[in-house]
């Protein structure tokens, strides 16, 4: 990717910063309390069940995250850092509104539109990270590009158990896409089904109520599609700067 930047960067330096010491935040007693009530709750379903949700997950990430139809830009190839985030935040408010849009007419719609939310929610968010993606100069026509875009998401929603991983192998990416797994359907998918789904629980169930469902539903994926594109933002930053600084990887 052509590093061709003139405008200053520090405040995206500052703000990449403040986002990584969140990152490596040890679980608090919260997190941990938390981590194990739903491990509990997870030991209480059939396994059968946990298999099925893994399976629909994998398919409907998979459905997106490598359908070919889905890449609609080609990588920005010039611009600066600031006149490229410039364009990544006016696409993540685009996706955001339209996701708290959707969360408001499944929401007011009942039950059987409040689960037709996840699907439709899922694909936005994924197809956020390609547009993110193209406009930091990224090609995710790239398997391995690919498989980022799947550990931004992972990073952005699960534990603070799980994100404190996912960020080490982000931080050091250049060296750990070295050791990904040839075959997608080697991606340890339970655990990334269990984590999204833990996650995003008690937002999106109290959509499914009546009367208070359209309100939950708008608020749930606006806060959930700024949550993805701040993340996204920060992880491609972490890339950015490590193209200019190669001695510092900024794992720190």
């Amino acid at each position: 990717m052509p590093m061709n930047y003139t405008a200053p960067e520090q405040p995206a330096r500052d703000e990449l910063h403040a986002w990584q010491r969140r990152m490596q935040q040890p679980p608090s007693l919260l997190n941990r309390v938390a981590r194990r009530v739903q491990a509990r709750l997870n030991a209480l379903l059939p396994e059968k069940l946990h298999k099925a949700i893994t399976t629909a997950i994998k398919q409907m990430v998979r459905g997106v995250l490598f359908g070919s139809e889905y890449v609609t830009q080609k990588p920005r190839q010039q611009g600066t850092l600031a006149e490229r985030e410039e364009t990544v935040r006016r696409r993540i408010r685009a996706y955001r509104n339209t996701a708290a849009a959707e969360g408001a007419v499944t929401g007011a719609g009942g039950f059987l539109l409040g689960l037709a939310d996840f699907p439709l929610l899922l694909s936005l968010k994924l197809k956020l990270l390609f547009d993110v993606a193209a406009l930091y100069g990224y090609d995710a026509r790239d398997y391995s590009e690919r498989l980022y875009l799947l550990h931004i998401f992972q990073l952005a929603f699960s534990s603070q158990h799980t994100r404190n991983e996912t960020y080490q192998r982000l931080a050091t990416w250049e060296t750990y896409r070295h050791t990904l797994p040839p075959d997608v359907h080697d991606f340890d998918w339970r655990t990334f089904q269990q984590e999204y789904r833990d996650y995003i629980d008690l937002a999106k169930m109290a959509q499914l109520v009546p009367v208070i469902g359209a309100a939950v539903g708008a608020v749930a994926n606006y806060k959930l599609l700024e949550q993805l594109g701040d993340t996204a933002m920060n992880c491609y930053r972490l890339r950015w700067f490590a193209q200019q600084e190669p001695e510092n990887t900024l794992s720190s």
